[in-house]
């Protein structure tokens, strides 16, 4: 069947379905037909907002279930003339301080002059009952805005630019957008957050770039490095990398080579560094690695300062050298009421006489009583102790166990806009001892600023779970400072405690770790619900998470947390946060929503931040924290989340793409929380992602009870698969000094121990 090309204008009236991800849009306008006949509409229409005034090209169509449709190829808005189009429009969220109830009171003043008051003479606004000086002059800087950012879009959107990517682009360079975009496109990859390299490219290919340019092979091989580092890795082999970037731009390898040379030629502006590394699959080879040069200097940073710490003469905690431990551990135990177990008592001398140690150990086995043990010996020593933990949780859970204040590990530096922070080498914490807790969790960035900031002589002690996920960013830190002759001592907990072997969250966590199948008769905190269909089982999981584990156990709904092992799929956390939010914060009535993208976000909501951003509230909001939302304001297009550090941070609405709704996270997103219930769906639809330190990781975040829905096949997958493969790093090989690693073409700039930029 042939499409006549055709143009429809109408009011967008609501949006009932979005994809970010490719900006598929379903929604309703209406095209003053009357009667309210509403008409949909299907297409590229990301970004518009309901309310405005839509121009649609594209061509009519029928579907066989929800009958005749207009396909959108492309539109723009136009500014309304009636006194309802224009109460809609202004009320639709588009000018920040007007929402619908403002826009009414606007629009019953001035009626169809409206838009041309506040374009020609804003100062009329405040003629309008209950708008002041503050709102009038808002409102008149927000158009002005909007009108700018108008221009900008009819510029980016004839480049194949979604609304919402356009917005970004406008808020990162204002009115220098249409140059930068014309001029380096590629830019707006490093600049923009959620513009990637293949959007760059694509944009960069309307304006015109070659597709050989050496400008376009240098951005894909960064953005290669990039992708790495996303998937854990510090560095890529040359070799991998080549290959990978002849693959993703479709040129010769040959231009590959050389354009990764002049990139290494000139480390400032490259911002990559080749060095010859010993290999991690082959330790006995050596292999020329590539690294982002932030990856690089924190690597050797973070080397180096442990090096430092750990052969430092000062000593901040002198009394513990000579101590007589019989009668110390005596004391501890009538402070606490329980002894200490043998390889406990072997932890507590270790972290209160090296300057550098780490404690592991899987649940049941006592990690907690330990740190609790060294943090009472230090502080009856009037040790100077602080606690931290990368997740506000965790640091919660510090400072329950021990009685003393912990904050994450980015409050507790204070990181700054930018990233930088406000305690490093030159300016260390006032710290004898630091205890860090789920040190899994730390990449190679963060330990490297957290490492800086430890003054010398001053004892760390590192806890966590070796065999839990590596950390979500680059780097296998905790991995790396427990191998095999490295130079940091370290005690593994591995006796479970007889309290512990009662509970069969523990009991199954230590079996799936060793391979065995979970058992799941007779347990009265550990459930499965077995169900092959990968559909039927996200259904399951929503009706056992929502309604059968709060009826039972008499748990909050929002006391349940669903992890999935991925995030597409019927049964990902995706698709399962929508059916959760259906059935825990449905729409009511008079309760406001507000509509981003695919996503409705509610009064009562849970939430996650889904980047770092340095921005906000009191030292930044990082990727993984998680809230819940407490109020949303039309008007002000305003939503306010309470964290669970207890901070209000508010969102304008055109921000809410940093966040994602939590009733089910990925179970990467879950380390370092603990939860009272998880419910963990197990099905072939995420095949790939079944491995043991996954479905290990997703049981040791239980506090009380676990509940696993899903197929046999998948379940026997997920406790035989080893993770595969080590993460590309070189830590391990750096702190242990066993081979230096050598230089690969021209000396790494920066200053001697990489301190220079490091993280």
């Amino acid at each position: 069947m042939t499409y006549q090309p055709a143009v429809l204008e109408g009011v967008l009236e609501r949006i009932t379905y979005a994809n970010e991800d490719n900006g598929y849009t379903v929604a309703r306008v209406d095209t003053g037909r009357g009667a309210g006949d509403l008409l949909t509409v299907v297409g590229a229409l990301l970004g518009a907002q309901a309310g405005e005034s839509l121009r649609m090209e594209g061509r009519w169509g029928s579907h066989p279930q929800y009958g005749r449709q207009f396909h959108v190829d492309n539109y723009v808005t136009v500014l309304p003339a009636t006194v309802q189009g224009i109460r809609r429009y202004l009320g639709s969220g588009l000018v920040k301080g007007v929402g619908p109830r403002i826009a009414d009171r606007i629009v019953s003043h001035f009626g169809v002059r409206t838009l041309e008051v506040i374009e020609e003479d804003p100062k009329k606004l405040i003629d309008v009952p209950g708008l002041g000086p503050k709102r009038t002059k808002l409102i008149a800087a927000a158009w002005e805005e909007q009108k700018a950012i108008k221009e900008v879009m009819v510029f980016l959107q004839g480049v194949g630019v979604s609304t919402s990517i356009a917005v970004r682009i406008y808020k990162s360079y204002g009115d220098a957008s249409i140059s930068v975009v014309r001029g380096n496109p590629y830019r707006l990859a490093a600049d923009v957050w959620g513009i990637g390299f293949l959007t760059a490219d694509r944009i960069a290919q309307s304006v015109g770039i070659p597709h050989d340019s050496p400008e376009r092979v240098k951005a894909g091989l960064r953005h290669a490095l990039s992708l790495s580092s996303d998937q854990g890795h510090c560095f890529l082999p040359e070799e991998r990398l080549i290959s990978e970037a002849v693959k993703l731009l479709q040129v010769d390898t040959g231009l590959v080579i050389d354009c990764l040379g002049e990139l290494a030629a000139d480390e400032e502006e490259g911002g990559v560094v080749r060095e010859a590394v010993p290999d991690p699959e082959d330790p006995e080879r050596d292999l020329t690695a590539v690294y982002l040069v932030p990856f690089h200097r924190a690597e050797r940073a973070l080397a180096a300062q442990l090096q430092r710490l750990l052969h430092t003469p000062e000593d901040l905690l002198p009394a513990f050298q000579d101590v007589d431990w019989e009668a110390a551990l005596g004391w501890l135990a009538s402070r606490t009421g329980a002894a200490l177990a043998p390889e406990q008592k072997e932890a507590v001398r270790l972290a209160l006489t090296s300057k550098v140690a780490v404690l592991t150990g899987g649940p049941g086995c006592g990690k907690s009583f330990t740190v609790r043990s060294v943090v009472e010996l230090a502080r009856a020593k009037k040790a100077r102790v602080v606690l931290a933990a990368p997740t506000g949780r965790a640091a919660k859970r510090l400072a329950e166990l021990t009685g003393a204040e912990a904050s994450t590990v980015h409050r507790l530096l204070e990181l700054k806009p930018g990233g930088d922070a406000a305690f490093d080498r030159e300016r260390p914490l006032q710290a004898d001892l630091v205890v860090v807790d789920e040190a899994s969790m730390l990449d190679l960035l963060l330990a490297n600023k957290l490492i800086k900031a430890v003054p010398p002589g001053a004892h760390l002690l590192l806890v966590g779970d070796v065999d839990q996920l590596p950390s979500v960013g680059a780097g296998e830190v905790l991995r790396d400072l427990l191998a095999d002759g490295g130079p940091v001592p370290a005690v593994r907990l591995k006796r479970i405690f007889r309290q512990a072997q009662q509970s069969g969250v523990v009991t199954n966590a230590h079996r799936i770790n060793a391979g065995s199948q979970p058992l799941t008769q007779g347990m009265s905190d550990f459930f499965w619900f077995v169900e092959e269909d990968t559909e039927a089982a996200g259904a399951l999981t929503v009706d056992v998470a929502a309604r059968r584990v709060p009826a039972k156990f008499g748990l909050a709904p929002r006391e349940v947390q669903v992890l999935a092992p991925m995030h597409r799929g019927p049964a990902g956390a995706g698709a399962l946060n929508g059916l959760l939010q259906q059935a825990i914060t449905p729409a009511r009535p008079g309760l406001p929503e507000k509509r981003f993208g695919g996503r409705v976000f509610r009064v009562g909501d849970k939430v996650t931040q889904i980047r770092n951003n340095y921005e906000k509230g009191a030292n930044g909001v990082f990727n993984g924290t998680v809230g819940v939302v407490t109020a949303l304001d039309t008007d002000e297009q305003r939503l306010t989340v309470r964290t669970d550090e207890d901070e209000e941070i508010g969102y304008d609405f055109d921000e809410l793409d940093e966040l994602s709704h939590a009733y089910a996270v990925t179970i990467h997103r879950s380390q370092g929380s603990e939860y009272p219930a998880v419910v963990i769906p197990v099905t072939t639809g995420a095949w790939m992602m079944l491995q043991r330190n996954l479905l290990y990781t997703a049981v040791t975040r239980a506090k009380r009870l676990v509940v696993l829905v899903g197929s046999r096949r998948a379940l026997g997958q997920a406790v035989r698969t080893v993770s595969a493969g080590r993460r590309c790093t070189a830590l391990d090989h750096r702190l242990a000094g066993r081979r230096q690693p050598r230089e690969a073409g021209r000396v790494p700039g920066g200053d001697h121990d990489g301190q220079k930029g490091a993280g």
